[in-house]
């Protein structure tokens, strides 16, 4: 067994309590997401700096707040614990010497969506589902495709028919089924939902189940203990479905309860493309739920989701950190992978890019000062997006 101290499930919405050891979506009461609870009390005596330096690097190390209850359900294949990089050359370039990159390139199938899925897929495998759906715009669905190989799950993917190549590909090799859908992410999720209604399949879709957000969450964690405890000035985040943001407001609010850091918090900013800005919108005008946005379009893949079911809790974390909500466009996008790439040897994705142009836009501002810490999460990698520069 591990180490898990696992507790319950409680609504993020309207405060129900549920319990853990069910395959279950959204709360039944209100149909908002539920989240993970632990006994913290009991994590925090063996979740230490000092146990923490001899466990493995991956994200498992901070298994007590972790889901996963039996050793043999965990699925691995080498995520998380990825690079915290001091970007001096490119924070020199833009004014802001104490700029960071997270890169979540290095993770499994190429970005961050192997942390949430490996949670999800290593939870359901362990509570008895035998087939997994997932609408998704890309990496998501790759993550899963992994994953539920690992498993030896059976994987049902809906994407969007004009996502880039790569993404299909990838899905249809690790062994899952593929369905192209004429739409956006959001008529994926109608096909996913009839076929669980339908077949039996467990949605895995983002914050429809519990357990995404636990492997995010691990984000937070591996910032903390890879900057010796303490936390940035600033999170730069590109956000679709938001879950890696809602993830880290968690992780910082169990770590303060256990004693690893102080109630500092970074500013959390969410960045999303002009295109397809449902939280910037909803941010701006003080709303509590973000409208499903219309006519959604950007080069982004993972930034094109015009409805996010965890939007309430995106806005809780930007609000509550006095962070703030900003578009950019495509166009720099794609002009800032060069500049992150040329400045630092990593090659974005536009998601990771848009994060970069948005802290240009907020130093000149005056929102982000020049002597302030700030880190930028690279999502994924830029390969599977090559064809917008060939």
């Amino acid at each position: 067994m591990t180490r898990s101290t696992l507790s319950h499930l409680e609504c993020g919405k309207c405060g129900a309590i549920y319990d853990a050891n069910q395959l279950i979506n959204l709360c039944p009461a209100c149909g908002k997401p539920l989240l993970v609870r632990y006994d913290l009390a009991k994590a925090a005596q063996t979740l230490t700096p000092a146990a923490l330096a001899e466990r493995p690097a991956n994200l498992w190390r901070y298994e007590e707040v972790l889901p996963v209850v039996r050793n043999d359900a965990r699925l691995m294949l080498g995520e998380g614990w990825t690079p915290l990089i001091w970007a001096s050359s490119l924070g020199n370039e833009i004014g802001c010497p104490n700029t960071l990159i997270k890169d979540e390139s290095l993770n499994p199938t190429g970005s961050f969506k192997a942390r949430g899925l490996a949670m999800a897929v290593s939870r359901a495998y362990e509570l008895g589902a035998t087939e997994i759906a997932i609408p998704s715009a890309g990496n998501a669905a790759g993550a899963m495709s992994a994953y539920a190989a690992a498993a030896g799950l059976k994987a049902h993917v809906f994407m969007p028919a004009d996502v880039p190549m790569p993404f299909r590909v990838e899905c249809a090799q690790l062994g899952a089924t593929v369905t192209l859908v004429d739409g956006l992410i959001t008529d994926c999720g109608v096909k996913v939902r009839e076929g669980a209604q339908k077949y039996g399949w467990f949605d895995v879709s983002t914050l429809k189940e519990p357990y995404r957000i636990e492997g995010k969450k691990t984000m937070g964690y591996e910032l903390a203990e890879q900057l010796g405890w303490t936390l940035p000035d600033v999170i730069i985040y590109p956000t679709g479905g938001g879950t890696g943001l809602v993830g880290m407001w968690k992780a910082f609010d169990e770590m303060e309860q256990m004693g690893l850091i102080g109630s500092k918090r970074p500013r959390m900013v969410t960045v999303q493309s002009d295109g397809c800005a449902p939280m910037v919108r909803a941010f701006d005008q003080g709303n509590e739920f973000a409208e499903m946005w219309q006519g959604a379009k950007t080069v982004a893949d993972g930034l094109r989701v015009p409805a996010a079911v965890g939007d309430f809790l995106i806005l809780r974390a930007l609000r509550e950190s006095g962070g703030t909500a900003l578009t950019v466009t495509d166009q720099e996008m794609l002009h800032y992978t060069r500049v992150m790439g040329a400045h630092t040897g990593i090659f974005p994705a536009p998601e990771g890019a848009a994060t970069l142009a948005a802290q240009v836009h907020l130093l000149n501002r005056g929102w982000i000062r020049a002597d302030e810490t700030v880190v930028l999460f690279n999502t994924g990698t830029g390969l599977k997006y090559a064809h917008l520069w060939a």
